[in-house]
């Protein structure tokens, strides 16, 4: 799609690891939405959703992106470390 604007954001209960909601903003959330719901409803939890197989390149990706961000490493998200000045 060539955009990089939108946002999905998962979130989770630290101590559960369980999928508490969802937000998603951008071209096309309304066809992600459906796997957050599921989520939700079914108690899953942020280890589930990350392992799960998301094809590439997708959007639904970008809910594996989340999930894996709450292990503190994602596939496709490059992280700046701050450097001391």
């Amino acid at each position: 799609m060539d955009r990089t604007d939108g946002i999905t954001k998962l979130i989770i209960d630290p101590e559960t690891e369980r999928v508490l909601g969802v937000g998603i903003c951008g071209r096309h959330a309304g066809e992600l939405i459906a796997e957050g719901v599921l989520a939700i409803e079914m108690g899953a939890t942020a280890r589930d959703i990350a392992e799960t197989v998301h094809p590439h390149p997708t959007l639904s990706e970008t809910m594996m992106e989340a999930a894996e961000m709450f292990f503190g490493h994602s596939t496709h998200t490059f992280i700046r470390k701050k450097t001391a000045e």
